[in-house]
Formats: structure tokens, sequence, C-alpha cells
């Protein structure tokens, strides 16, 4: 239904009967033609009102313009004025001819002033150009609001394609080295990537996803790197969601702070830690990694994950997120807050 009513918003033709439609009814009822019996004082009307209707047209075509286009108000109100003068002195003189004499339309003596078709004139004027212009700035608005959305969908597809080559890069690299060390667990390792890549072709097209796949897939990829580097580091991974099946994320939205965790975090031989918690109440998310950093690191990094993620936030909420990251030198922390919509599938 509400998209019906879109597309005749948009349709200029519509748009145009809507406008006669209601100045056509203020005419009649300004004019009270309940009480006209004569078929010959409705046609009348019917000629006035086009006196009127092309006033105004010639108002929105030729004087609009230089309101709008260039930009000279004064110019404007100026040559509106004259036009409403010119176009009721018409009026004004035709109801005076001797064959509106046997026309119940404009009997009253006020009718047939010259006050009274100068406010015909001015009214009418009013009565067509107002949604006229409201319209005018409604399609102005959509096509800007169409165009800033394609827009941002475009670059949501652009840092899409950016991270998609950049976790598979990472995912390979986690693979790699857990074969180097257990290469009889590299059949089940390659699964398990395989599984994680399916998620990531299959998300790819989608604009959101179910929270609860996007959290099992992050689950994935957390046991694949305790495969890799758990003999040696500390890591926990803990999610508590109030009800994971209602809610809806942008698929892989997420993944970027927990590589960057295990890139950074799991670099040292020492003693090393990363923390995972997600939680989720009311629709809230929020989202706290931590790692540890250590003294000599020698890891490269480009950063272009966590670029890409946060410029996706900023596309897709706005200032609606909040993300704080500290850096202590000895710990890596980012805590990320969005608020979740409902899932509906």
């Amino acid at each position: 239904m509400n998209k019906k009513i879109d597309n005749i918003l948009d349709n200029k033709w519509w748009q145009e009967v809507a406008v006669v439609l209601f100045s056509f009814t203020i005419y009649t009822l300004k004019n009270d033609w309940m009480l006209f019996s004569s078929f010959v004082s409705i046609l009348m009307g019917i000629f006035f009102y086009c006196i009127l209707y092309m006033h105004a047209q010639f108002n929105r075509f030729f004087l609009l313009p230089i309101l709008f286009k260039a930009n000279k108000p004064f110019t404007y109100i100026i040559l509106t004025l004259f036009g409403v003068f010119v176009f009721s002195v018409i009026l004004y003189e035709i109801t005076m001819l001797d064959m509106f004499a046997k026309c119940h339309l404009y009997q009253n003596s006020h009718q047939r002033s010259y006050v009274y078709q100068l406010a015909s004139v001015l009214g009418t004027l009013v009565c067509i150009l107002s949604p006229i212009i409201v319209f005018k700035f409604y399609r102005i608005h959509r096509k800007q609001t169409d165009a800033a959305l394609l827009f941002n969908q475009m670059q949501l597809n652009s840092l899409k394609g950016q991270l998609n080559p950049h976790f598979l890069f990472n995912t390979f690299n986690t693979l790699y080295g857990i074969s180097l060390q257990f290469p009889d667990r590299t059949p089940d390792l390659i699964m398990k990537v395989s599984q994680l890549m399916r998620y990531q072709l299959e998300s790819n097209s989608k604009q959101c996803v179910s929270l609860e796949d996007e959290l099992e897939f992050i689950n994935s990829y957390v046991q694949l790197e305790k495969e890799r580097v758990g003999y040696r580091c500390d890591i926990t991974f803990e999610n508590k969601v109030d009800n994971e099946y209602t809610y809806k994320i942008s698929p892989m939205l997420l993944i970027a702070f927990i590589e960057n965790a295990f890139k950074h975090g799991t670099c040292a031989i020492e003693k090393c830690f990363v923390t995972i918690t997600i939680s989720v109440e009311n629709g809230l998310l929020h989202l706290h990694v931590a790692n540890s950093i250590p003294k000599k690191n020698d890891v490269i990094s480009t950063k272009i994950g966590l670029k890409n993620t946060i410029e996706r936030l900023n596309l897709i909420y706005g200032k609606d997120y909040k993300l704080d990251i500290k850096d202590d030198k000895q710990t890596y922390i980012v805590d990320l807050e969005i608020q979740l919509k409902k899932f509906v599938g």
C-alpha cells in the first residue's frame, strides 16, 4: 500500500490531477455551485476556472524560474503582482459582457466587483502553486535521498570487496601456520576454513544476516585460532544474548576487530591473551575485545580491515554507535556499542 502511494507521489501526471482536483474543488465551493441549476452556468464556471488555471500555469512556467533558477525574488514578486492585476482585469471585463446576463454565475453584486475577481485570481494562484511547489520539493528531496542511498550502497559494496580479500589472506595465513605445526590436522582445518569461506561468500550479497549466523561464524573463526595458538595463548570467547534469533546485523562487521586481536596479540612467544565478549541486551550489542601487546612486535599492519570496518560503521549507523579504542602499550582494548534492529525473515 505504501509503495503504491509512493508511486503516485512520484508520478508527475498524478500530481497534476491532484492539483487540479484540489483547486477546482476550492473554486466550486467558493462560488456555491450547489445553487446552479443551469448546465450553461456550469460550463461558464469551468470556463472561468480554465482562465484562472492558465494564469497559474503561466506563473509556474515563466515566472517561478525567475525565483528558483535566476534567484531574483523581487523581480518575481513584481511580475506576479502584475500578472494578477492583468488577469483580474480580464475576468472582470468578461463578467461585464452581455452573454453572462442570463447566467446564474456571478449574479451577486459583490461577485461582479473587481475586488472579487482580484481575490479569485490571487486565491486560485495560491491553491494551485502551493501543492505544485510542495510536490516539486518532494521530488527533489526524494531524488537526493535515493542518490545518497545508492552512493552509500556503492561505498558499502566497495568496502566489502576490500574486506573479503583481507579476511581471506589472514585466514589462509592462519591455516598455513597450523599446517606447519600440526600437519595431521590439516584436512579437518581445511574443511573449517571452507565453511568460513562459504559463509563469507553467501553473506557478501546480503545487507543483513541474523545475529545467530554471525555469532556462529565468529565462534568458528575463534576455534580455528585456538587450533593455531591455543597451546601458548589464553583465549576466551563469551557471548550472552537475550534472544539472538530476533536481531540482524551487517555481515562480517565485527570480525575485523577480532582478527586484529589475534594478529597482534598472539605474535609473541611469551604468555599472551585474547579476550572476546559479545553481549546483547534489549537490542544493544556490546563488543569487548582485549589482547596483549608484545614487547617486540614484528607484525606489519596495514590496518585495512579496521579502517574499512570503521567506514562501514559510519555509513550504516552514522553517529548512532560508540567505538572506544585504548592502547596503553601493554593491552589493546576495543569497546563497540551498536543498536541492533529486529530480524524479520
